[in-house]
């Protein structure tokens, strides 16, 4: 089967060997990241609906799970944000009936969470990342460009209220931007509200591909053990990268296929597309140059190297 909002499996810094489930199409957000590696947000917007057909996601994870593949996580990420779409909660409950054996992660920028239908809905879910990257309403309009309803202490409230009523793991993500976030009041802010969230884990990260905005810098690994210090005792980790992978994760027959439906929701260097696919380096650049050739990827030079980006 050609999946369409399936991707991978991938292997994931945090997650490790990831199936990602797509449930927004590309880029239909409730918030404008400077640093989203799928791009700026063409639909701003807050309405929950079913994006992409129910029945088609569960039609895929159907033909994809009855072969029982080595999974760490069935992970909702991808080209938006997955709480948008209107029966989550129904896709989740399909996989737990069905396919109990697997764990269940979502990855979210955290401004639905509010929304007590939803709560209703992602209580089944193993593991919840929610992004919180800013704790003041400029901070907030700087970095995440939020639909414009959206205001920074309901955001805060709506997290909170969250984690007290979750009973899954929950792990804080905070991306780092120099200059914006990384402030002594804006940490010591973080620190009283993570105080209050109380995840399990705390994670920093940093960008790694190229984001909206090409001014971003990366953080340094000092800065960010700096950052951690300054939030001890919580518990904090630095996201480090992941080690390359062991086992061939694409059929050698799809893999350009499965190379351009992961370069679409996430852009990718070669060292990338090796350690996500498993296969030779030689056999990567081989399909990489075809897809070149073909029209439907180019190269996008940065300075944190070559990344290989969809041709629109």
């Amino acid at each position: 089967m050609n999946y369409k909002y399936l991707f991978g499996p991938v292997p994931s810094r945090r997650l490790g060997i990831s199936l990602g489930v797509d449930l927004v199409p590309l880029k239909v957000c409730s918030l404008d990241c400077i640093y989203c590696e799928c791009g700026k947000t063409t639909t701003l917007t807050l309405e929950r609906k079913e994006y992409v057909p129910f029945k088609d996601v569960v039609t895929e994870l159907d033909d994809y799970l009855k072969k029982s593949p080595e999974l760490d996580y069935i992970t909702f990420s991808g080209s938006g944000e997955p709480t948008l779409h209107s029966k989550i909660g129904e896709i989740v409950n399909h996989i737990k009936k069905n396919y109990s054996s697997y764990k269940i992660a979502l990855l979210t920028n955290s401004t639905l969470l509010g929304n007590k239908t939803l709560q209703d809905e992602l209580k089944e879910i193993d593991l919840i990342i929610p992004s919180l990257d800013a704790v003041t309403q400029e901070t907030f309009d700087k970095i995440n460009r939020p639909i414009s309803s959206l205001k920074i202490d309901k955001y805060i409230e709506d997290i909170i209220d969250f984690s007290n009523n979750y009973k899954g793991k929950i792990w804080v993500e905070i991306f780092i931007v120099p200059g914006i976030n990384n402030s002594k009041d804006e940490l010591n802010e973080f620190k009283k509200i993570l105080t209050k969230i109380n995840p399990e884990r705390i994670q920093l990260n940093s960008i790694d591909r190229p984001g909206t905005e090409e001014w971003i810098k990366k953080s340094k690994e000092d800065e960010l053990i700096k950052i951690k210090d300054s939030l001890a005792p919580l518990p904090v980790e630095i996201v480090a990268k992941f080690n390359s992978a062991t086992k061939t994760y694409f059929e050698h027959e799809n893999m350009q296929e499965k190379i351009l439906s992961i370069i679409k929701r996430r852009p990718c260097t070669i060292d990338d597309l090796v350690n996500i696919s498993g296969a030779n380096i030689l056999e990567v650049k081989k399909n990489v140059n075809l897809l070149i050739d073909s029209g439907k990827i180019k190269t996008s030079h940065q300075n944190r190297g070559e990344f290989f980006i969809v041709k629109k």
